[in-house]
């Protein structure tokens, strides 16, 4: 479908051009074909006035697990560990496919609604989370999270389960909807694995040319562990079986890396995945992203799972990012509002390896219109301002994502959501939870 969009007001993420006012803006498939401050020549299917609206490019949430959102809420309270080992870890061992695929489009309902036009989920039943993506519209990194119990000299490609899902995961899925569906190679952490399974993911990922996502330094245990463990850090431990040298990987949270780390991180090309929300509720710390900036590091920003976080409100994680290196620090300009909303847009985009983030011509037509008729934008001094500490997600009126509008003004146009909301009060939390 070919769309027009005028009286557009757009926040570009283009640090050249950040706030154009009063322009047209066309899309052809699923690119941008136009911006400007003339109507492009051409017939469309739809044009749509943008008057009181802000344009701004879709939202990436860089690092999820979409199916723990039927865990929301379930064990809070507690620290990391108490939290996974008591709570989700015996949930999660009776999820099957079905319950899965519940729990995905719940979740992807509740993105696409808050703006989300991209993500990176790691998670099980990876096939199942890649079918329930593809049908809702968005883009996905997908990941099976790698692990690795056993004996480090007993490790076989061949009997581990998650690399040969690693296998039928890339085999099935890296590239379907015309790269809608990219599957990236995981470790789910240094502590949950050893260095066979590092070394074979790392090459896994260069001989495929997948990306890499892990979770990093989460807690102050499990960095303090993997130095007494290996002498490293994990950023460093993985570094040297060369899990980092694909050319472009996640890392989430990064609370407690170093200044060596973020070294490794810039020269080659690890993103810090920022997790704010999450990592504040389960008392883990807080990521020093206004340091690792300054370093080179490029960072996106993640809701983790709904079960830690609560919600898909990327609006909020956005406005936490902006304030908190601000009060910690004591410092206002430690976080400017402009560096917060790109971890969400431009930075989410170089992370996952996709060509959106940018309103500009040649992208990829991933596009959010935000009501700023609303008394909570109301008035409008500044729309970066607006958008970073005022707007919440009820501000979403539209969400377009490879140039199909997939919701608007409170309509899921992919998804049948009383579909979804049977399945999961009728069979996926009974099978999760039969105790209640």
């Amino acid at each position: 479908m070919n769309i027009l969009f005028q009286h557009v007001t757009a926040v570009t993420m283009d640090a050249a051009s950040p706030v154009l006012r009063d322009v047209w803006v066309s899309t052809r498939g699923a690119r941008i074909d136009s911006v400007g401050p003339e109507r492009p020549q051409g017939d469309f299917d739809r044009v749509i006035d943008c008057t009181g609206k802000v344009m701004i490019p879709g939202f990436v949430n860089a690092h999820t697990h979409l199916p723990m959102v039927l865990m929301r809420g379930y064990g809070g309270g507690c620290g990391l560990q108490t939290w996974l080992h008591d709570y989700i870890f015996p949930a999660e061992a009776r999820l099957d496919s079905r319950a899965v695929a519940a729990g995905t489009a719940l979740g992807l309902a509740e993105m696409i609604a808050a703006g989300v036009t991209c993500t990176a989920d790691m998670y099980m039943h990876t096939g199942t989370v890649a079918r329930t993506v593809l049908e809702s519209g968005i883009s996905a990194n997908l990941s099976c999270g790698g692990v690795y119990f056993g004996a480090a000299a007993d490790f076989s490609p061949e009997a581990c389960g998650d690399c040969r899902s690693q296998l039928r995961l890339t085999e099935e899925w890296h590239g379907a909807g015309d790269g809608q569906i990219l599957v990236d190679a995981s470790i789910h952490a240094e502590y949950t694995s050893c260095a066979p399974l590092w070394e074979w993911m790392a090459d896994f990922a260069v001989s495929r040319g997948l990306g890499m996502h892990v979770h990093i330094s989460e807690t102050r245990r499990e960095h303090a562990e993997s130095l007494e463990r290996n002498g490293l850090t994990p950023i460093q431990a993985l570094d040297r079986y060369g899990v980092w040298d694909c050319g472009r990987s996640l890392a989430a949270h990064c609370v407690y890396t170093t200044p060596e780390d973020w070294a490794v991180m810039a020269e080659k090309n690890v993103s810090c995945v920022h997790n704010p929300w999450s990592n504040l509720k389960l008392g883990s710390g807080v990521a020093p992203t206004p340091a690792m900036l300054r370093a080179g590091v490029n960072v996106a920003l993640g809701s983790d799972g709904m079960s830690s976080h609560n919600s898909a409100d990327l609006f909020s994680d956005i406005k936490l990012a902006a304030c908190l290196p601000c009060g910690t620090q004591q410092d206002p300009m430690a976080m400017g509002a402009w560096e917060a909303l790109s971890m969400a847009t431009a930075g989410g985009a170089r992370a996952l390896g996709r060509d959106s983030g940018v309103i500009a011509a040649g992208k990829t037509a991933d596009l959010l219109l935000v009501d700023f008729t609303a008394p909570n934008l109301t008035p409008c001094h500044d729309e970066v301002e607006n958008l970073v500490y005022a707007a919440h997600s009820s501000n979403i009126e539209m969400n377009m994502a490879r140039g199909q509008v997939i919701y608007e003004k409170g309509e899921f146009l992919t998804l049948d959501l009383e579909r979804i909301r049977a399945e999961v009060k009728d069979y996926a939390l009974p099978l999760v939870f039969p105790n209640p």
